[in-house]
């Protein structure tokens, strides 16, 4: 099936992310950090005129932290807008979504995400649930 895509970079990955997930794309301001909240949620930040949960994606896959320039992909998840990082935002392009072959190794964490493979420029791209990475509850 063919379908529209965000693609983006994540964690220095290239990544594909179908529009349907997507309501915006935005560059983050200010975060205010949030006492207690999971290592994963950076804080809140302030988007047109509404307030916004910022996830740092690196860590929800596992890795360590890293100040960037603050560009964000906007989900709407369980009725509240959450901001994901990234680490750049590439294209738009309408993409066939494949299913990911067997022995595709990946990290867990990148396997808990995926939804399969776009080929871009004859390479492939791994294809993500961004939503997936949203703790429960954050």
């Amino acid at each position: 099936m063919t379908a529209l895509y965000l693609v983006a970079q994540i964690a220095g990955r290239t990544v594909a992310i179908e529009s349907d997930q997507v309501e915006s794309v935005v560059d983050i301001g200010d975060v205010t950090a949030v006492p207690r909240a999971a290592a994963i949620v950076r804080g809140l930040a302030a988007l047109r005129s509404r307030v916004v949960t910022v996830i740092d994606t690196r860590v929800a896959l596992g890795l360590p932290a890293e100040d960037g320039p603050g560009r964000a992909v906007i989900v709407r998840a369980d009725g509240h807008h959450y901001a994901l990082l990234v680490d750049a935002l590439e294209d738009v392009a309408q993409f066939t979504l494949q299913p990911l072959a067997n022995g595709v190794a990946l990290d867990p964490a990148w396997s808990a995400i995926a939804r399969g493979l776009i080929e871009r420029d004859g390479e492939p791209v791994l294809a993500i649930d961004l939503a997936a990475l949203i703790p429960v509850g954050a």
